[in-house]
């Protein structure tokens, strides 16, 4: 069994995940909540473990590296870190309704990956720019903020919905205003400080790999913009007592400036990061 198929089984497991959560929330049914919680453990287990087995495949092709290196690689890690936090949040909130709306987003970056005519998902050797030992640091902290971004979107999109009517006040399934509104400022809290970390350590990197720790190269330039969009947002939280409505239409603007970081400086933007296109 390679990499590449038990990719697939997880990338199946949280489509499958993703609808037991949705039905749970049209239905009010907490058994199919619950069938969606069984599945994305599942699913987190099979992805962890075609990570493992993707860093051994690295071996056949060179001196093996971290599976971190391309848009194939960095996407399905994107979708495990989602899932991985989804997962934290649950057990420690007991809130299994978040699952319909975090869930669909590690499905549809898994089916993504999977699918994309744009994507390679070949093994090649690193090139020298990427030979490093920053490498695995900066793109782990990097992309722990991006899962936890994800949450926080999601979170606002949630609450959003929720305070429009689109679902019953009473739906035990999913959690107050209140409950929401507080999740996605700490869930923005978390991901900032690991979006922080990452940006240091990219930027230690650029000096070791370019000799300069900061050259405004297009993916440094919006990854410095996304980061001002979420300090300001969590700076209006603290010093401003913003919440509610408008912290969740920032949470949600912050992700899509994370997306344009992401995709659009890699495919749309020439640059020494352009590579992650590839």
């Amino acid at each position: 069994m390679d990499s590449s198929l038990l990719f697939g089984f997880s990338m199946i497991a949280y489509i499958l995940a993703s609808a037991m959560y949705l039905a749970g929330l049209l239905f009010k049914a907490p058994r199919f909540n619950l069938a969606g919680t069984c599945l994305t453990i599942g699913g987190v287990a099979m992805h962890s473990l075609a990570t493992l087995l993707r860093w051994q495949e690295t071996h056949q092709v060179g001196s093996g590296h971290a599976p971190l290196t391309n848009m194939y690689e960095s996407l399905v890690f994107f979708a495990l870190c989602t899932a991985l936090l989804y997962l934290f949040l649950e057990y420690r909130y007991k809130m299994r309704g978040l699952g319909a709306f975090i869930l669909p987003i590690a499905a549809l970056i898994m089916a993504y990956a999977s699918f994309s005519p744009r994507i390679d998902d070949s093994i090649k050797p690193l090139i020298p720019a990427l030979q490093s030992n920053w490498l695995i640091a900066h793109v782990v902290t990097c992309f722990i903020g991006y899962g936890a971004f994800a949450i926080a979107g999601a979170l606002g999109l949630m609450y959003l919905l929720k305070k429009r009517g689109a679902q019953q006040r009473e739906n035990g399934l999913l959690p107050s205003l209140a409950s929401i509104d507080e999740l996605t400022y700490k869930t923005l809290i978390f991901g900032f400080l690991w979006l922080s970390a990452g940006i240091i350590t990219g930027a230690i990197w650029a000096n070791e790999a370019w000799g300069t720790y900061w050259s405004w190269d297009p993916k440094e330039t919006w990854s410095i913009i996304t980061w001002f969009l979420y300090a300001l947002t969590l700076h209006a939280r603290f010093t401003r007592g913003w919440s509610g409505t408008r912290i969740a239409w920032l949470s949600i603007v912050g992700f899509v400036a994370v997306l344009f970081t992401y995709f659009g400086v890699n495919f749309f933007l020439s640059g020494l990061h352009s590579y992650g296109a590839s």
